[in-house]
């Protein structure tokens, strides 16, 4: 059965409690970041498994990221499931409600070469990236996980901060591109349009996520933003800036942009496909669109922390999601896209509208057009962040 429109989307909760201005107010925990005494190795942090003996998991997650049970939401039909068959007892908790925030609960244990007591923890790419360079995520035995290797996206392999695919596994996977009301503006196509068109003037809002922001801004320009110069970047970031003095953009938002949308308070924005999809179900006349230029792809991963150890157990449950129909009853309630292959025709068996949601199951053409933002360095993450961070006033 289809979610119903809930108040704060999953992705929306990145810009909540802290999000991005936090990177620059939290300077002392990023600061810390490329110390020597916060990075580490894999031959000097060992981990030990003890899944053979000790058939139990913990999982931290974001808050309505996993399917439950209409009639008792106690119950979690997937994650039962999967209890029942592997006889894995899951410590299952909500507890991702921003990236920077989890960053900060779990820092000095990682730094210091500490369990966190948990197995797996679900962040978002540029999170997963951060922690990959410091050397605090162990890496997957892909014997143990045939199913991501049979059964994830194309498009979501070789990203720049996991070539190889040995670190993270997409959770659930979304688009950040371009939406409208149609009930108070026209048909929209480009970035271009949206941050120029006199209709338009002062009836646009954007992204504080920097990366969606810039990456739709980047590929208007030609630029790829999975591998872009910092001369590219100023030159995207110098249109957003004009936007921003013309007062054709409104303000940035993280997804309160969303209830604004729904009513025509704004006629367009940057937003995120999770958002549209949800209130689509309300009003079909408001509309995501995927730019002429192209599309931000960004995933939430899991990932098996230092010295958790169940490894094995995580590897396990990462296996049993990628089961086509499994993900199919994950992704009918989440309206995310899916990042397993073959879940589609599971969907059709479910819900025939859902499977045929290019949202949640994007074609080829759609994919083809996506791209994950480049992988930063922590000074990278520090300048790229601040030069947005001045443009949009926070």
């Amino acid at each position: 059965m289809r979610s119903p429109l809930r108040p704060l989307s999953r992705r929306g909760l990145l810009t909540g409690t802290l999000g991005s201005a936090a990177l620059l107010a939290a300077g002392g925990s990023l600061a810390g970041c490329g110390t020597k005494g916060a990075q580490q190795t894999e031959a000097g942090c060992v981990s030990e498994d003890l899944s053979g003996t000790e058939k139990k998991l913990a999982f931290s997650n974001w808050p309505q990221y996993m399917d439950v049970d209409d009639k008792d939401e106690s119950k979690r039909p997937t994650l039962d499931e999967f209890i029942a068959k592997s006889g894995i007892e899951v410590t299952y908790t909500e507890d991702v409600n921003d990236n920077n925030e989890f960053f900060g609960k779990v820092q000095n244990q990682l730094a210091g070469c500490q369990s966190t007591g948990r197995d797996i923890m679900v962040l978002t790419d540029w999170m997963a990236a951060r922690m990959i360079r410091l050397g605090w995520i162990q890496k997957l035995d892909k014997s143990k996980i045939p199913n991501v290797e049979a059964n994830l996206l194309p498009s979501l392999k070789g990203r720049s901060f996991d070539k190889d695919n040995q670190f993270a596994v997409p959770w659930q996977s979304g688009l950040a591109g371009l939406a409208y009301n149609g009930k108070v503006t026209k048909e929209l196509r480009t970035v271009d349009e949206l941050l120029t068109r006199p209709d338009l003037k002062g009836k646009v809002t954007a992204l504080s996520e920097m990366r969606d922001t810039m990456g739709l801004l980047l590929q208007s320009n030609g630029h790829d933003p999975a591998n872009f110069t910092a001369a590219q970047f100023d030159d995207a970031l110098n249109k957003l800036k004009k936007a921003v003095d013309s007062g054709q953009i409104r303000k940035f938002t993280g997804n309160d942009y969303a209830p604004d949308l729904a009513k025509g308070d704004i006629a367009a924005c940057v937003g995120w496909s999770g958002d549209v999809i949800q209130l689509g179900f309300e009003d079909e006349s408001v509309k995501f669109v995927v730019p002429e230029s192209g599309v931000m792809l960004w995933s939430d991963n899991m990932l098996v922390p230092n010295k958790a150890t169940h490894k094995g157990n995580a590897e396990q449950l990462a296996n049993y999601y990628y089961e086509p129909a499994v993900a199919a009853r994950l992704a009918a309630y989440v309206n995310y896209i899916c990042p397993v292959q073959g879940a589609q025709a599971e969907m059709e068996k479910i819900d025939p509208e859902l499977a045929a949601n290019p949202l949640i199951f994007p074609d080829e053409a759609m994919l083809s057009k996506s791209k994950v933002f480049m992988a930063l360095d922590e000074k990278q993450e520090r300048e790229y962040e601040g030069k947005f961070q001045q443009v949009i006033g926070a």
